[in-house]
């Protein structure tokens, strides 16, 4: 059983590893065409939806709370990240409406005059990051202290109407020398601005940085989920009085599971805001949640494997390889009726079939394990070989008769 897990560890490392060789040679060696461009897009985009989706299912799925508030917590770790890192000289042009804002400096800046631009970028963009982070938690839990008294859909009804109040504040102008309004954030360190140099040379780490910080999140929250507080959090999803009585305080449970979903939206959000390179709170509406919560359902409630493969595979297919249904062409014949907006009439249409046929998602409740897959395929050898002897000693009893 050890052996199994120490080998499955080394798969998923070695997998690992040979994946991020590949995103390092797609930023700096491979050839810029339409193909790498739009597989860049997806990488990225993929990457990001995956963290959200798992900071997501956390709540939705291991904790059994109903919340719609995500994009509302995305929204917040947006503007964090771009407020703090807007170079200092940008202000007065960005913030043109509001007499240059009310924040005068900027995190990857000032590290990059003590360790040098690139190096400060890299820097301030993880702080910034993390203050992203830390600032849509502090909003759960300021949230959470009436919200997680509410259950089920009322819960929900209450999150969701936190994420549109949040949407509306953050464009009013009198918060335009902090939010600048309902004008664009722009001008901040985005991915393009992350390298690395070794000697004379410098390496882009454009695709990297997104998929290294969903990397890091994803496997702190699954052993936060493998851990006696996971542990909790799934005994409130199942029965919250048979919990109660064994001793969890519901109510503690609910906020941490609360407070730390809502850190990695407001991550997600950071990231989303370096990939768009402008920030603005009009597209962090209702239907983004929505968008969040179908990955998630397609992917399977209570799944990490599953919230990542979906969010890789719906943005595939949503930017990518559906694509073709816009052109009003196939092959170089003409379609008349693939035109604009037909895209997402298929996505629509595929979405319904998921949901109709694969009622518990790709992968139910279950995870991808390569341990577990060396142990069946070991019971399978095992079965196998038990039956043969029997099969060859009946062909020899007739043979002798």
């Amino acid at each position: 059983m050890t052996s199994d897990k120490k080998i499955g560890s080394l798969i998923a490392i070695v997998l690992l590893v040979a994946l991020y060789v590949f995103l390092f040679m797609l930023d700096n060696a491979l050839p810029s065409n339409s193909t790498t461009v739009m597989l860049i897009t997806v990488l990225k985009k993929g990457a990001i939806y995956a963290l959200v989706c798992v900071s997501m299912n956390l709540l939705n799925g291991f904790t059994g709370l109903f919340s719609l508030g995500q994009a509302g917590f995305m929204l917040i770790g947006a503007y964090a990240f771009s407020i703090f890192s807007i170079p200092a000289e940008q202000h007065a042009s960005v913030y043109q409406y509001f007499d240059g804002g009310a924040i005068q400096f900027s995190i990857p800046e000032m590290l990059g005059n003590v360790f040098g631009a690139n190096a400060g970028n890299f820097l301030g963009a993880i702080i910034c990051i993390v203050i992203a982070g830390l600032v849509a938690a502090v909003f759960a839990a300021l949230i959470g202290i009436p919200v997680l008294r509410l259950k089920s859909d009322y819960l929900a009804i209450a999150t969701l109407g936190f994420a549109e109040i949040i949407r509306a504040i953050f464009q009013w102008n009198g918060l335009g020398k902090i939010t600048n309004g309902s004008n664009l954030l722009r001008k901040y360190t985005n991915f393009h601005d992350i390298k690395i140099q070794i000697g004379g040379t410098i390496f882009q780490l454009d695709t990297i940085f997104p998929f290294l910080i969903a990397t890091l999140s994803i496997v702190i929250i699954v052993l936060l989920v493998n851990s006696s507080y996971g542990r909790a959090f799934k005994s409130i999803r199942d029965d919250e009085v048979a919990a109660e009585a064994m001793g969890i305080n519901l109510f503690k449970h609910k906020m941490l599971s609360f407070i730390i979903s809502s850190f990695f939206a407001g991550v997600g959000g950071a990231l989303l805001a370096m990939f768009q390179t402008t920030v603005q709170a009009d597209p962090f509406a209702s239907t983004m949640t929505y968008e969040l919560l179908l990955i998630v359902v397609i992917g399977g409630i209570g799944s990490i494997t599953g919230s990542c493969l979906a969010s890789f595979l719906y943005i595939a297919c949503s930017e990518w390889w559906l694509r073709f249904l816009d052109s009003g062409s196939f092959m170089g014949m003409s379609v008349p009726f693939f035109r604009d907006g037909f895209r997402k009439v298929v996505f629509s249409v595929v979405i319904m079939i998921i949901v109709l046929f694969f009622s518990r998602g790709i992968m139910g409740d279950k995870e991808l394990s390569f341990s577990g897959m060396i142990r069946k395929a070991r019971k399978r050898k095992a079965s196998k070989e038990a039956k043969l002897p029997e099969k060859t000693e009946g062909k020899g009893d007739d043979t002798d008769a």
